[in-house]
């Protein structure tokens, strides 16, 4: 058990859980550089002063997940007891401050199969990749009956933390899309990932919202990758595994839980 300084650059949108109602995962950089996962955090059912923005660093107190094998993965021992502090925005020169903080010691990852066998040798399960060009976005329909949890199910499962005080029913939506980049590496090597962070997932809401069918908001989404951080954003993805296929050869065992988007 540690108390750690964490700063954070990754939420991924909130996926349902039997034994914990609803959860994400965060990822973010110690103070000397290193990557590392806190997973799992109710984050939404944390109190207020305990919830924490993307860019903004946050002390808690953490101790190695012993279920989760991967080299990064730790766990918040109290959520209660997290501390959020300094936001890093994007006002003045907030963009380089960013850098200097994630790029500190970091790798920056250029080659598919690199990072694929890294993570079979259990050595890295989070990176920065930078592709060579980004060739596509594409959108998916999701069954969303299949990610169904009932309510009576999560009752029935004992709480890691306790939500006594929470709306249990209060659930961020199912996602009926799926999102992709389709890039190339450095070798000229095609992988289209899936993205699973929460903007994509929020931009994809509003932009439902603000339309008149579920057509019409994946053409908004659409507009905004292809058109916006395609063409205007210098694009670096944050790649995780999942704790499904991090050792299981050999499927690439990475998804997108993140971007980093200054401008160019």
């Amino acid at each position: 058990m540690e108390n750690a300084k964490i700063f954070i650059v990754v939420k991924t949108y909130p996926s349902r859980s039997s034994k914990y109602i609803e959860t994400v995962c965060t990822a973010g950089f110690r103070e000397d550089g290193s990557w590392i996962r806190l997973y799992p955090i109710p984050f939404r059912f944390c109190d207020y002063q305990n919830r924490y923005k993307k860019y903004q660093w946050i002390e808690a107190k953490i101790e190695k997940n012993t279920k989760d094998t991967r080299p990064e993965s730790y766990r918040i021992v109290d959520v209660k007891n997290i501390k959020p502090g300094e936001l890093i925005d994007t006002k003045k020169d907030g963009w380089e401050k960013r850098k200097d903080i994630i790029f500190k010691k970091s790798k920056i990852y250029k080659n598919k199969n690199e990072i694929i066998n890294l993570a079979y040798e259990n050595k890295i399960s989070l990176a920065i990749f930078k592709p060579k060009e980004f060739i596509n976005f594409h959108v998916k329909n999701v069954n969303i009956e299949e990610q169904e949890i009932s309510y009576q199910d999560m009752m029935k499962q004992p709480d890691l933390f306790d939500l006594s005080n929470t709306n249990k029913r209060d659930l961020m939506p199912l996602l009926s899309k799926k999102f992709f980049y389709e890039f190339i590496d450095d070798q000229d090597k095609k992988s289209t990932l899936s993205i699973i962070d929460w903007e994509i997932g929020q931009l994809y809401l509003n932009c439902l919202k603000n339309s008149n069918s579920e057509e019409e908001a994946v053409e908004k989404v659409k507009k905004q990758y292809l058109d916006n951080f395609f063409q205007k954003k210098d694009l670096y993805l944050y790649l995780g595994t999942t704790d499904k296929w991090h050792y299981r050869k050999p499927k690439n065992p990475f998804v997108i839980i993140g971007v980093f988007y200054p401008p160019r």
